[in-house]
């Protein structure tokens, strides 16, 4: 069978080339049509855990509590904030925002009720004041403004001139309808068999979501492109940022698209330049290029056709394939000049039928340790990981099945003559015998820096760490980092972060007033009538009658409790504590109308006026202070805060178990159970969390399965574990240098310890390959290793020196997470080909896994 298809592809490819190329130049074609259909996904499914729990409770408490995301867009004016010209501006700017779709509604100092300038009493309630109203003392309001407990940290900066408009954006109720059907039925798929039926409607609905999340994701890019053209007319009297979770996905999703574009091209071209110097003809460079080229095309295409979307993470198999694609490309290059020096008898089919068979086996061994090194990725439980795992695997696969077809087709087009290099004019081979010559005279030295190397690099991985903020991944430059500055620095922080409090258990007893661990004093606990005996609040937590309930009388207090002066208090509690802590912006919850309340009432409230309040509140302050923060159906309160992200001390997971051990834990009364998370904060720092885990599976997965591999294909585990041994200190190398330099394992650096195994082990395989043939000739390791060096060694550091110069062009871009898989992809070529041709040649020299030498004169 194998000689049948190898006589096959030499009667097509060496043997008919022009329609060799033709077919690939048609199947090429078919697939980029697909490409207007290309599309990247920054949605919030592609920046969670597969199957998180989480996800489904952040989009249930959402929908609970009508709280959709939000823009923020920051004012600040040449005049005076609070100057008539400086508010009808704001006031103008407001009005243009509020027509932008999605829009529902703006918090802004305009529009908010003043209930402190001056204190408001309990019956003007009804008719409160806000800034632009009649008589207003403006002075006194930005007090407010400044100091109480609804706006402090939220619409003024302490400076008294910036100010914020919150956006509030829509709940998608249809979104979350979709997903929750189609992820039900993905569960059930799980652990049952579907019916034919319920397979229908799984390929129903998930079409039916993808079309809608694909027009929920444009119709976002248009809102934020919107709101940016609105704000750009406003900039030359005000400084205004924009900001919020939408703006930096948006701005992620901007980001990579201009990398892709503009930095794909500048490696490409500069690859041009590099292999023009290196080969010093078109043909020997065109080919290469286009060969990986049309790998990335061909690929795209594919995923365009099947809708296959890119998110951050596997946007980076693009410049990855073009890497290994070159790598593939280039040994056979290299291995045609050697044969045309060589033999120049032969003609052109002998040199390229003699350069397929001398190659195919090495690139195709390390093309299949390369997949199994992304393939590991699908142990991540991480969405975009793995489908970037996925799409190297197949880009593998098409760039060595493509390599084998356009390089041999393209040069039977060419003669021979014409590629015969002059000389050695890049003086590579002297390069590459320099490491040969250091490998044998100071092979021991090889082995003991390789040992200090491998003990500071577990230094440096002993001190990575899983935690990152946003704001991290934009240079200070950009607009999209100092609109955050702003917003945490003075306007409340900018990733939420939700804290749900559930009602007691019936078992739990509340405590008479004098053993109230909170020493809450209620002034009309002897007068009130109306106030329940005290047996029965010691027997009944929720014993205390709501005669305003719209509820039933006797369900309706239990479902309020969280509205209880018992309740209040013990958020109260945790809210002030929250507001403590550094990392922390605003915080709202039901303790800023119990705060406010009181300031108006000039006591505390007992439970009666408490329940006579939330009845007889407006709408208006309603919907600001209370609806947002309780939910009476489900007899659960909710505290909101938002998050600096330019805290430079923000731990993520640190934070949530501070907050939960400071809840359970310091006589609050709230038990384990009664205490969840939600929010943004909580779905990316679930995903951070699982990324350690991940890295160590991912690693052991990647090591075990090319052990295995490189045993099958060498025959040899002794050889297996030589060749290993550098990829493991290559790794090491760069997962160390990431932890001694402080770059965190996040969900674009997780993606290198595959991708330095991917391409050591690239190196590996085609070294010890020629090697062994070379130790062939006279069974004597030093001259085999010298010429090997010479030889191979030559491909192996043009593909080194073009991939990290190369990739070191992504330094340059605004976003963090593409100058880092730039520079570390540089550094793990650079630690891939130093380990390859210093220590695996002194391994070999060691253990000898070839056999014996034969005897003879010792070599010169």
């Amino acid at each position: 069978m194998t000689q049948i298809l190898y006589r096959f592809y030499r009667r097509l490819v060496i043997g008919s080339p022009a329609l060799a190329l033709a077919l690939v130049a048609l199947v090429l074609v078919t697939f980029s049509l697909g490409l207007p259909n290309f599309k990247l996904d920054a949605s919030a499914d592609s920046l969670t855990l597969e199957n998180d729990a989480a996800v489904d409770y952040f989009r249930e408490v959402s929908k609970r509590y009508q709280s959709g995301d939000f823009l923020v867009v920051t004012f600040k004016p040449e005049q005076d904030l609070f100057s008539d010209q400086a508010l009808t501006l704001l006031q103008s700017l407001q009005a243009d925002l509020a027509e932008v779709e999605g829009v529902i509604g703006i918090n802004s100092i305009l529009t908010v009720p003043l209930l402190y300038s001056p204190l408001i009493t309990m019956s003007d309630l009804n008719e409160p004041k806000n800034l632009l109203s009649t008589g207003v003392d403006r002075a006194a309001a930005k007090r407010e403004f400044l100091e109480s407990p609804i706006y402090r940290d939220m619409l003024l900066g302490p400076d008294g001139q910036t100010t914020a408009l919150l956006l509030n954006l829509a709940v998608d109720e249809t979104y979350i309808a979709l997903v929750r059907e189609r992820d039900g039925l993905r569960a059930r798929a799980k652990t049952t068999r579907l019916t034919a039926q319920e397979k229908a409607q799984l390929e129903a609905i998930s079409a039916e979501f993808l079309a809608y999340r694909t027009a929920a994701a444009e119709a976002a890019t248009a809102r934020v492109d919107a709101v940016r053209a609105i704000v750009a007319g406003y900039k030359d009297r005000a400084q205004i940022y924009l900001g919020g979770v939408t703006m930096i996905t948006a701005d992620m999703i901007s980001f990579i698209k201009s990398d892709l574009v503009v930095f794909g091209a500048a490696i490409l071209v500069f690859i041009l330049v590099l292999m023009t110097v290196i080969f010093r003809h078109w043909v020997l460079v065109l080919l290469p290029v286009l060969t990986a080229v049309s790998s990335v095309v061909m690929v795209l295409g594919w995923l365009s056709w099947i809708d296959w979307r890119l998110t951050v993470i596997s946007s980076n198999f693009v410049a990855l394939l073009l890497i290994i694609g070159l790598a593939i490309t280039i040994h056979l290059v290299v291995r045609y000049r050697e044969l045309v020096v060589a033999q120049p008898e032969w003609d052109q089919a002998q040199l390229v039928q003699e350069t397929v068979q001398f190659m195919y086996k090495p690139v195709v061994y390390t093309a299949l340790t390369t997949m199994v090194a992304f393939a590991s990725l699908v142990v991540s439980n991480i969405r975009p990981v793995m489908d970037f795992g996925w799409m190297m695997v197949i880009g593998l696969t098409v760039a060595v099945v493509l390599s084998f077809i356009i390089i041999p087709a393209g040069l039977m087009l060419v003669q021979p003559a014409a590629l015969r290099p002059k000389g050695d004019s890049d003086g590579s081979s002297a390069i590459t015998l320099r490491f040969s010559r250091f490998t044998e005279r100071f092979g021991g030295t090889v082995l003991i820096l390789s040992l200090v190397i491998a003990a500071m690099s577990a230094l440096g991985i002993s001190q990575l760490k899983v935690e990152n903020r946003f704001i991290d991944y934009f240079r200070p430059s950009t607009e999209i980092y100092q609109g955050m500055t702003v917003i945490d620095d003075s306007l409340g922080g900018t990733v939420s972060l939700d804290i749900l409090l559930d009602g007691l258990p019936e078992s739990v007893e509340l405590n008479s007033s004098n053993d109230d661990p909170f020493n809450e004093v209620d002034a009309f606990d002897v007068q009130d009538p109306f106030d329940a005996p005290e047996p029965m609040l010691e027997a009944d937590p929720f014993g205390e009658v709501d005669p305003f309930s719209e509820q039933n009388p006797a369900a309706a207090p239990r479902e309020s409790y969280w509205f209880t002066s018992a309740g209040l208090a013990q958020i109260e509690f945790l809210h002030d504590y929250l507001e403590s802590l550094p990392e922390v912006g605003k915080v709202q919850s039901l303790a800023t109308a119990y705060k406010v309340a009181r300031d108006v009432n000039g006591a505390p409230l007992n439970d009666f006026e408490l329940a006579v309040l939330r009845q007889s509140l407006p709408d208006s302050i309603r919907d600001l202070l209370v609806a947002p923060y309780l939910s009476v159906e489900n007899n659960q309160a909710r505290i909101s805060l938002r998050v600096k992200e330019n805290d430079p001390n923000l731990q993520r997971a640190a934070l949530v178990e501070k907050i939960r051990d400071y809840a359970t834990q310091n006589d609050l009364g709230f038990k384990p159970e009664q205490v969840s998370f939600s929010g943004v904060l909580v779905l990316y720092n679930n995903m951070l969390q699982s990324l350690f885990h991940s890295q160590i599976v991912t690693l052991g997965v990647v090591f075990l399965g090319i052990a295995l591999m490189m045993s099958l294909l060498f025959r040899n585990l002794l050889l297996a574990l030589i060749g290993i041994l550098p990829n493991i200190l290559a790794a090491s190398v760069v997962l160390g240098v990431m932890g001694l330099a402080n770059i965190p394992l996040d969900m674009m650096t997780i993606t290198i310890a595959a991708i330095v195994v991917g391409i050591g082990v690239d190196d590996t395989i085609h070294y010890i390959h020629r090697f062994r043939r070379e130790f062939e000739i006279d069974r004597q390791y030093l001259p085999a290793m010298h010429r090997a060096h010479a030889s191979i060694g030559r491909a192996m550091f043009y593909t080194s020196v073009i991939i990290t110069l190369g990739f070191s062009i992504l330094a340059l871009s605004n976003f963090i997470p593409s100058v880092y898989f730039g520079l570390l992809t540089a550094l793990a070529m650079l630690a891939a080909i130093l380990a390859a041709l210093t220590l695996l040649p002194q391994l070999i020299l060691m253990f000898k896994p070839f056999g014996p030498a034969a005897a003879g004169p010792a070599p010169d």
